[in-house]
């Protein structure tokens, strides 16, 4: 199954170098080697095993954008499932920035009226902490109302914290046909095992793609701080030529256990009794994974039922 993504945006505004961060495994320093795209950069991305996306990075120089809505109008905003259109947020050519995120709404009404729309308002590390709320709302509200009659969700990234990890996890997560069902399920078992939250990751992204809680927490990002820590940890595992597979951490007031699941998945399970033998979770992990598998397989899931789905 294969989804059309355009990720659209003026020259310099950070496109390539987040595509590279979420999907070809770049560090955020690393991401200042990379060139301008010259017109447009197509990648098929594996995600959950079923699911592909079609990528298409488009080069954001005047003369490539121009052809956009030109020769190549039909080619390029005919099928798309998604637009993400990236702001920097320091841009000295706003009306410019404007007037071509119009113009791809305008031929998106056009060729695939259905698509949804995301606006990332990028760089937001160049803005003082103090304002960044601020600055982000301001642009919300502006792309809101530019945006109308259509839909549009916004979110504030920078590469060097967790705001686009949170991005890509919500706009990917979207795609996902069956994630009703996956949520569902995952909820059934962190109930079944009692754990205080179970978070499901792509393998290959690090992206959390479903969760569930039954405690509160504090830290609102904390998701997508694990996705980037294990996601690094992972790429210095793989330089010494080692493999990840699991991690557990302990202190006095939990346990958290981060283990293959799925051939396309990573759980994590968080317990609040640290006291708890790691064998008994890891069992239970054991134990969901076929359902899990079958369940990523939307063809599997009518002849599957909740109440078989552990021992």
């Amino acid at each position: 199954m294969k989804k059309k993504v355009l990720l659209m945006g003026k020259s310099g505004s950070g496109k390539t170098s987040m595509r590279s961060i979420i999907f070809a495994n770049y560090i955020a320093r690393d991401t200042t080697r990379l060139g301008a795209t010259i017109d447009v950069e197509h990648s098929h991305v594996r995600f959950l095993g079923n699911l592909v996306l079609n990528l298409w990075d488009c080069g954001g120089q005047e003369g490539f954008m121009k052809q956009y809505f030109a020769q190549q109008r039909d080619n390029i905003f005919r099928n798309v499932e998604v637009l993400i259109y990236v702001f920097d947020v320091e841009s000295q050519e706003m009306e410019r920035d404007v007037h071509y995120y119009q113009s791809c709404l305008e031929a998106l009404l056009q060729n695939s009226p259905e698509a949804k729309i995301f606006c990332l308002v990028h760089k937001m590390d160049l803005v003082a902490e103090e304002h960044r709320e601020n600055v982000f709302k301001e642009r919300e509200e502006d792309l809101i109302r530019l945006s109308r009659p259509g839909n549009v969700t916004c979110f504030r990234t920078s590469i060097w914290d967790e705001t686009l990890y949170k991005a890509w996890s919500s706009i990917v997560t979207m795609l996902i046909p069956n994630v009703a069902a996956l949520e569902n399920s995952l909820s059934h078992f962190a109930t079944v095992i009692e754990a205080d939250e179970v978070l499901l990751f792509e393998k290959a992204t690090f992206l959390v793609i479903s969760h569930c809680q039954s405690k509160e927490n504090r830290d609102s990002h904390r998701f997508e701080k694990v996705s980037n820590i294990i996601k690094q940890f992972k790429l210095s595992c793989s330089k010494l030529g080692a493999k990840f597979q699991s991690m557990e951490v302990r202190n006095n007031a939990f346990a958290a256990f981060i283990d293959t699941f799925t051939s396309n998945t990573y759980v994590m399970v968080v317990m609040s009794d640290p006291t708890l033998p790691s064998e008994a979770t890891l069992v239970n992990i054991r134990n969901a994974r076929k359902y899990f598998e079958e369940l990523e397989n939307p063809n599997n899931i009518a002849m599957n039922h909740q109440n078989h789905m552990f021992h």
